[in-house]
């Protein structure tokens, strides 16, 4: 299964028979993540909040090509997006296993990834520094095999959105 998760709208030529899954984050009702671990602890895998997110982590854990389409805001991804992954907790384990040499939570079901994040927005050197090392970090606990990170300006989203995609049929 491949996913195309964005901040904002998008306008996008699928193939209706084609296994993509596309989530509008800024189309859903998502609450912010309050740290409770209940999806650890009270029912493991599964968020004790019941909102959207609860429909999405499951297409992240599943999918095997992701894009995620965020604004960048100081160095981060904007709010919508960064809310959504947060509430993505419930596909870790509450144990710990050691990966190349660091601490990582153990993932629940969560099939490796090939990944592609789009930035956009007005994005000066230093946000762009500080978010290609918070990618960087965070493929490891993404289950990331393989990343790429492409800024573009907001004019181009659509257009380099659309060939990524194309890209896959192939």
């Amino acid at each position: 299964m491949k996913l195309i998760m964005s901040d904002r709208p998008v306008s996008l030529n699928l193939r209706v028979d084609s296994e993509i899954k596309y989530i509008d984050l800024s189309s859903l009702k998502i609450a912010n993540c309050t740290g409770c671990f209940g999806c650890w602890t009270r029912t493991p895998g599964k968020c004790v909040m019941r909102d959207d997110a609860t429909r999405v982590y499951p297409y992240i854990a599943a999918s095997d090509t992701v894009l995620y389409v965020s604004r960048v805001k100081y160095g981060g991804y904007d709010v919508v997006m960064k809310r959504m992954l947060e509430r993505a907790i419930p596909v870790q384990q509450a144990f710990i296993r050691v990966f190349k040499g660091e601490t990582h939570h153990v993932q629940r079901a969560v099939v490796p990834k090939r990944a592609t994040i789009v930035a956009y927005g007005d994005i000066e050197p230093e946000e762009r520094a500080i978010f290609e090392r918070l990618v960087a970090r965070n493929a490891s606990n993404m289950c990331f095999e393989s990343y790429e990170i492409r800024f573009v300006p907001e004019a181009e989203l659509n257009d380099c959105i659309q060939k990524i995609v194309d890209q896959w049929d192939v």
